[in-house]
């Protein structure tokens, strides 16, 4: 009887010091990442340490980030003036009413397009997007803190990485937003984005890293290199950042899948780093250029090769490397420098990092049988890439 008594009186103890143990686990785990531990230390390690989080990790790091970002963010409104028929210019009914004369044959078409942009350098040159302001006849910015928009001017652009770079005057000096490295980012680290979705300035949106390296074509642009993120992106939200938890630009918001939810696009700030000296001193990217036109390879192919790796060959500009080198439309390009392709993003990917002027070898499939060719890389025209094919060569 009493050792069932002592028995008792012992899982009762134990039951209590269990209780307590939890309870100091629990607010111990609370209390960790607010310090800077838990979720937080997988983006502080890419970055060093903990300490190198300004902000911290507790219930107000978006908001301290939010603040301290918004002042760099600024809202575009592009407007094209376009003439365009007059629709009842051809209706008799309209001449005989109103007078042979009461309807001009042309009319001019006002469209403003509504963006983002992040200003990168206090003496006011912004980055955006080259779809946000491209065929502009006027850019009108409006920055935190000053009352009428300030006019902007475009220094420079690139069609083919949807990036534009434009300059406008303040009084003072401005602040700016430091571009991070968007390849230390991981899947699932935390971004927030900023922008100016269907005109609503300073919105902040919440997220995380869905996948890197997303192709996606949209008309007649190709992206290759996209990071994907689930923080809310919209029309408006164009040419705004996407940051980590140190509040740097890991990304430029760009594009949102219409037909999802949570499936937003971002151009990577690796891409913007290399880009924004060029188009600030040249006024467009110099890129190095094969001068193919490629696609994925089709399946008659895939199954004459036993395979569906590398790009299928669609057109060859003519006077280009490719050209001179002996690349034939129907080719499929297996390699370059020994580097294995695995579809045309894999090819456009790695050429954009080589040089103009660089010989590279190609690994070739051809008819039936591999061959390899030696090519040197120009430089990209400007205006050709990703515009509507020509007719393909017999």
């Amino acid at each position: 009887m009493v050792s069932i008594r002592r028995l008792g009186l012992f899982l009762a103890l134990a039951g209590f010091l269990a209780g307590v143990a939890l309870t100091l686990l629990v607010t111990g785990g609370i209390a960790t990442p607010l310090s800077g531990g838990g979720p937080g230390r997988a983006q502080a390690a890419s970055s060093g340490s903990a300490s190198a989080l300004p902000f911290g990790w507790g219930p107000n790091t978006i908001a301290e980030i939010a603040t301290h970002s918004e002042p760099a963010v600024v809202k575009i409104v592009a407007t094209t003036r376009t003439t365009v028929s007059n629709p009842f210019f051809n209706v008799p009914f309209f001449h005989q009413f109103f007078g042979q004369n009461a309807l001009p044959p042309t009319r001019t078409q006002v469209q403003q397009d509504l963006g983002s942009g992040i200003i990168v350098s206090s003496s006011g040159y912004i980055v955006t997007n080259d779809h946000v302001i491209n065929g502009a006849q006027n850019i009108a910015v409006t920055v935190l803190g000053y009352a009428q928009p300030f006019p902007a001017k475009v220094v420079g652009k690139s069609y083919s990485l949807d990036l534009a770079v434009l300059k406008i005057s303040a009084p003072k000096a401005l602040p700016t937003l430091k571009l991070g490295s968007s390849s230390a980012m991981e899947v699932g680290q935390w971004v927030v984005a900023i922008g100016n979705p269907y005109g609503l300035s300073g919105t902040v949106t919440v997220g995380v890293i869905s996948a890197k390296g997303r192709p996606l074509t949209i008309g007649n642009r190709d992206y290759v290199d996209l990071l994907q993120t689930d923080a809310a992106i919209n029309p408006g939200n164009s040419g705004g950042p996407l940051l980590n938890l140190e509040g740097q630009v890991i990304g430029i918001n760009t594009a949102v899948n219409a037909s999802a939810q949570g499936i937003g696009f971002a151009i990577p700030a690796s891409t913007v780093k290399a880009a924004l000296a060029q188009m600030i001193k040249y006024g467009h990217v110099v890129q190095p250029w094969m001068g193919v036109e490629i696609g994925r390879v089709d399946a008659t192919t895939a199954a004459q090769m036993g395979s569906s790796a590398g790009a299928l060959v669609e057109y060859v500009w003519p006077s280009s490397p490719a050209s001179a080198a002996g690349l034939r439309p129907g080719d499929v390009i297996l390699s370059m420098n020994g580097h294995a392709m695995s579809g045309p993003n894999a090819l456009v990917r790695m050429t954009r990092e080589l040089k103009v002027g660089q010989r590279v070898s190609v690994g070739l499939w051809r008819s039936g049988r591999k061959l390899s060719l030696t090519l040197t890389l120009g430089r990209r025209p400007t205006g050709i890439s990703q515009q509507p094919l020509p007719t393909p060569q017999p």
